[in-house]
C-alpha cells in the first residue's frame, strides 16, 4: 500500500453582512467570511490538503477565483470535485485532521453537524474526520475578529 500526506492552510476576511459557511453548514454570526465562493475556509483547506497529497496542485489551480463559474459556489461542490480528482488517480482518504482558528463564535457546538455534513459529502466515516477549534487569545487578525483561518492535514492511501 502507498500512503501520502498533505497539508492545507487558508484564511478569509470576516465582514458584516456576509453569511458564515463553515464545514458545510451555515453558522449564525454577526459576520461572515468574504470570498469568491461561499468562503468556507474549512472545506478549502481540506481540498488543498487532499490535492497536495495527490500531487494535483491546489484549489486555486482547479477552481480559479477569476472564473465566474465559481462565483458564490457552495464549497461542498468543490470538495466533491476534489474527491473525484483524487479517486481518479486511485487515492482514498485515510483520515483528516483539521483546526479552525476563530475568536468567536464558539465552534465546538457546531462540530458534530460539520462532521456529519462533510463525512457524507466525502463518503467517509465521521471517525476519519477530526475537526478542532481554537482561538488566538485575542492576538493577530483572528483575535481581532478580522478573519478566520484553518489548517488541515490529510492521509491518503492507494492499494
Amino acid at each position: 500500500m502507498k500512503i501520502r500526506t498533505g497539508f492545507g492552510y487558508d484564511v478569509h476576511q470576516l465582514a458584516s453582512g456576509e453569511e458564515f459557511w463553515l464545514g458545510g453548514i451555515l453558522v449564525e454570526h454577526d459576520k461572515g467570511a468574504v470570498g469568491h465562493s461561499d468562503a468556507d475556509v474549512l472545506i478549502h483547506v481540506i481540498c488543498d490538503a487532499l490535492l497536495g497529497a495527490a500531487n494535483l496542485r491546489d484549489i486555486g489551480y482547479h477552481f480559479s477565483d477569476k472564473d465566474p463559474t465559481y462565483k458564490g459556489i457552495d464549497s461542498k461542490i468543490l470538495l466533491k470535485e476534489v474527491l473525484l480528482l483524487i479517486r481518479e488517480k486511485g487515492w482514498e482518504i485515510g483520515n483528516i485532521d483539521s483546526t479552525i482558528c476563530l475568536q468567536r463564535p464558539k465552534i465546538n457546538p457546531h462540530i458534530p453537524a460539520m462532521k456529519q455534513c462533510m463525512a457524507e459529502v466525502m463518503q467517509i466515516d465521521e471517525e476519519d474526520l477530526s475537526i478542532k477549534a481554537t482561538t488566538t487569545e485575542q492576538l493577530g487578525f483572528v483575535g481581532k475578529e478580522q478573519g478566520v483561518a484553518a489548517f488541515a492535514s490529510v492521509l491518503i492511501t492507494k492499494s
